[in-house]
């Protein structure tokens, strides 16, 4: 991951630049990998967090960490590919604020594709705002967009929200995304949800009023059976009989129903309480390198060259 963007920042021209790795307090070799690199390379800054704070907080402190007057987001297991980072800052150069990576198609599998294709334009329609569809947060960004998100104050971000709310003009790079090189994905189902559910409650009161709508249809089906079933009764006195069945399937399917309306409500509610609470995004353990500046721009002559057996 080191190599391939240095090697994208060299062809992309005469730049200084800060490469700043975040450790969500790994627990292999990753921490003395990168103090090896950072020892031999001072554009290499890292932080190491004191637990795992996720991975929607944690990348979002290293992005507030960053000076540079423009700033790219992009993850470590190189399913974003550090090759587009030339074509990004051609994009900036020409005067586009922010510069974002679409996934038209991954290698993995069709019907995870496919869910995840529903949940975007799931989100569009519900959102009041122009959602981007297939966008994972790789991409460029101007100084003035990140300082427009550090405004927005959030402990828990909905980056993709965020690019999306501010609005500024922006060009979309479309990409196959590779599967992931080394390791084992940490998502499991809770935390997915957890970001769609993020996004959801970020975007849109729509959830919200239809709890409402909801409440209303069903009070008012049940007066039009209740006065079906009087009518019913009162032409056939002696033959109807009722029974117990529609009573239980009638009481647990509302019950169900204000369950669903709970959790609907307790989502925002969670998210203000979140908000409220106005935790930092990460605690950080240790840093290194941050006492540096950027350094010298990378020639398209220049070589390194690395003793890997220092790192082992």
């Amino acid at each position: 991951m080191y190599e391939r963007v240095r090697e994208a920042i060299r062809a992309a021209g005469d730049y200084q630049y800060e490469h700043i790795f975040i450790d969500n307090a790994s627990r292999d070799n990753t921490w003395r990998e990168l103090r090896a690199i950072a020892a031999e390379d001072k554009n290499v800054k890292i932080i190491r967090n004191a637990r795992n704070f996720g991975h929607i907080r944690s990348p979002m402190h290293a992005i507030y960490q960053a000076t540079g007057d423009a700033v790219i987001g992009i993850v470590a297991d190189l399913q974003d590919p550090p090759e587009m980072i030339i074509e990004m800052i051609r994009k900036w150069e020409e005067g586009y604020a922010v510069v974002i990576g679409i996934k038209e198609t991954a290698e993995e599998h069709p019907v995870v594709f496919w869910i995840r294709q529903k949940y975007y334009r799931l989100v569009n329609r519900l959102s009041g705002i122009d959602t981007i569809e297939n966008f994972t947060g790789f991409g460029l960004y101007d100084r003035k967009v990140v300082d427009t998100i550090k405004q927005f104050d959030d402990p828990y971000p909905y980056f993709r929200g965020m690019i999306a709310e501010i609005g500024l003009p922006r060009f979309e790079i479309p990409y196959r995304q590779p599967k992931r090189k080394r390791g084992i994905t940490k998502n499991n189902f809770y935390s997915l949800y957890d970001l769609a559910m993020l996004g959801i409650t970020n975007l849109s009161k729509v959830p919200l009023r239809l709890v409402t709508f909801s409440g209303f249809a069903c009070a008012l089906l049940s007066v039009l059976v209740a006065f079906a079933y009087l009518v019913y009764k009162l032409l056939y006195w002696n033959r109807f009989s009722a029974g117990l069945a529609p009573l239980v399937i009638g009481v647990f399917f509302f019950m169900s129903l204000q369950m669903i309306f709970i959790g609907v409500v307790g989502e925002y509610i969670g998210t203000i309480h979140t908000l409220v609470q106005k935790r930092p995004l990460v605690v950080e353990q240790e840093r290194v390198n941050f006492e540096y500046g950027p350094g010298e721009p990378l020639s398209s002559g220049a070589e390194f060259m690395r003793d890997r057996s220092s790192s082992n």
